[in-house]
């Protein structure tokens, strides 16, 4: 692949208030390396490195809201109290000194466990009480801990744009706490933030973006990050078909996402077969045709192994991206994501940019032990 046929990966790309050099985002993933929950020198060190290697948007890991066990493990930085945003402000302004655009990843863990054992001191809390499907685990919501949720995701948010962060995205997949009250399997209420319908249980997701709107004003972007997946079922799909992903997806673009950040297992699936065929749209091309939303793929990028399995401590080789550069050069989607390239290597993008493809790095799983 010449530095030409990679074009598309390198258009400048603007929404609201955030302008990029490129079509590049560093996707957020879960290092869990921020003690007692404050970010430090290292992680500044780390995000600037990617910045300076021409990233276009960087996403934080996983940073959590002010809610007594919005975490899973003890390493998982917070996004609330004077000293993790202190943290988090050195690591935006670290950003941007190297050029970089930045904005944190905002979650609740909701009833998920975990890999490292740690439990939080509170009980856990998720729509019903439920880790899966028929699997209790913790507390169900009330409506005032609800309530309490969405504006400590508002606050949230707010904090990210007075610290100086260009954007905000709001984790609402892969089973966590927003996904579980999207997943009919983990929400089983009877209250208006239950209900038989993919659009009924989006309320609670719903009125979190619409109080992060009125918090940050109309001109910054806000990016929800959603998937069908679920880390208690890989093979979980909250819409089967594209009217049921517009239920799903209209109401919280409506609410005021600006774009979408649709993550699957690898990018060139295909998300209905049945209706385009084997090469047909994605997650994200189908999110972006049905809503109008600028949108964000992400999944297995230049690797030949999918994420999941890095966690059981598989690597993975390089691989090309001509599939990758064939979809965005029609715009299926707006931005492609990319995870453990960037773990191994800072400096990929460069690489790419330069069609330096002998000295791309693959994946290797230690590396994820370590902010490098």
């Amino acid at each position: 692949m010449s530095s030409a046929d990679a074009g598309a990966l390198f258009r400048p790309f603007r929404i609201k208030s955030l302008e990029l050099k490129n079509r590049i985002v560093m996707a957020p993933m879960t290092r869990a390396m921020a003690p007692g929950g404050i970010p430090g020198e290292e992680q500044a060190a780390y995000y600037r490195r990617r910045a300076e290697a021409e990233v276009g948007l960087i996403l934080s890991e996983g940073t959590v809201i002010d809610r007594p066990a919005s975490r899973n493990m003890a390493g998982i930085p917070f996004f609330h109290g004077e000293s993790a945003l202190g943290g988090w402000k050195q690591v935006v302004d670290e950003v941007h000194a190297a050029g970089g655009k930045m904005g944190p990843q905002i979650w609740h863990t909701g009833s998920t466990k975990g890999s490292d054992g740690w439990t939080p001191d509170a009980p856990v809390e998720s729509p019903s009480g439920l880790l899966a499907p028929g699997k209790p685990r913790g507390e169900a919501m009330s409506e005032e801990a609800i309530a309490d949720t969405v504006a400590a995701f508002a606050r949230a948010a707010a904090d990210a744009k007075r610290l100086g962060f260009d954007t905000v995205e709001i984790h609402g997949a892969h089973g966590y706490l927003i996904d579980q009250f999207f997943w009919a399997g983990t929400n089983e209420r009877s209250d208006r933030y239950g209900g038989a319908t993919i659009r009924e249980r989006s309320r609670f997701a719903g009125e979190i973006v619409s109080a992060i709107r009125e918090a940050v004003g109309p001109d910054y972007p806000i990016i929800l990050r959603v998937s069908q997946w679920k880390q208690q079922d890989y093979a979980a799909r909250l819409a089967e078909t594209p009217d049921l992903m517009a239920d799903w997806l209209q109401p919280l673009v409506d609410a005021g996402v600006d774009v979408l950040h649709c993550s699957q297992r690898r990018f060139w699936e295909p998300e209905f077969p049945e209706l385009d065929g084997e090469k047909g749209l994605n997650f994200a091309g189908w999110a972006k045709k049905l809503t109008g939303a600028a949108t964000i793929s992400v999944g297995s990028v230049g690797l030949s192994g999918e994420f999941l399995a890095a966690f059981g401590g598989e690597g993975s080789t390089t691989v090309g991206l001509e599939r990758l550069v064939e979809r965005m050069e029609r715009d299926e989607f707006d931005l492609i994501a990319v995870g453990r390239a960037l773990i191994s290597d800072a400096n990929w993008v460069t690489k790419v940019k330069a069609n330096d493809r002998e000295n791309l790095k693959g994946f290797d799983a230690a590396a994820l032990g370590e902010l490098v």
